[in-house]
């Protein structure tokens, strides 16, 4: 059955309250990770590598990983969201520069199925998530892994109707290619810098009735 439009959304500070990567500096890794975290913010290493470096280095083992990963906060509507944008015929793919290996392990916990995925693929190995890049991959990103940007193209020749929720700077040009942004966090201040149109928002809840009286639901 073809879908009226598409909902993208970020993964990590969009879906989750907090970034996998923090929850893992901020329990294991403390000195060490924050340390890693402004040597990234000062440019001497990308994204994918500093992502890299610390799913490898959480230093547990896998059952260990998967409650970590499960205690990260979610946004308590993101369910309820999800069955809204299907309700009105739509779908919702979720993009993230993160990895699919713990994106996945927390959809299913909390019973999400049957959502998109697109990330950067990762497997658990040496008591950490190790991620396998490919190269040749069409929506592969040296920077990201995974080029947000890439995959939006690819789903704009998809449906006729985009719309994009994020919070971050990997957000910022593949929500360009959409019809209308939904943003918070870092993501506001790069809208504001740069004139871009958009619509605040703290919780899927906020966007659910956005949408509804755009929809006139």
């Amino acid at each position: 059955m073809n879908k009226d439009f598409v909902f993208i959304s970020d993964f990590d500070g969009t879906i989750t309250e907090k970034d996998f990567y923090w929850h893992i500096i901020d329990k294991y890794l403390k000195e060490e990770g924050l340390n890693l975290y402004n040597r990234w913010r000062q440019g001497e290493f990308n994204n994918i590598e500093f992502i890299s470096t610390i799913f490898q280095n959480i230093g547990q083992d896998e059952n260990q990983i998967y409650k970590d990963i499960i205690e990260i906060p979610m946004d308590s509507y993101i369910k309820e969201f999800i069955d809204f944008i299907h309700s009105l015929n739509g779908e919702f793919v979720i993009v993230s520069a993160g990895s699919s290996y713990y994106i996945e392990l927390f959809l299913r916990h909390y019973g999400i199925n049957n959502i998109k995925v697109y990330s950067n693929y990762g497997v658990f190995k040496d008591n950490g998530i190790h991620l396998e890049l490919d190269p040749t991959y069409e929506f592969y990103s040296e920077r990201y892994g995974l080029d947000k940007k890439k995959v939006v193209k690819y789903l704009k020749e998809q449906y006729s109707k985009l719309y994009y929720a994020g919070d971050s700077t990997p957000d910022y040009e593949p929500s360009l290619l959409c019809d209308c942004r939904f943003a918070k966090g870092r993501l506001i201040q790069l809208y504001e810098k740069n004139e871009i149109e958009y619509i605040p928002f703290e919780n899927f809840q906020d966007i659910r009735k956005i949408m509804e009286k755009q929809m006139k639901v």
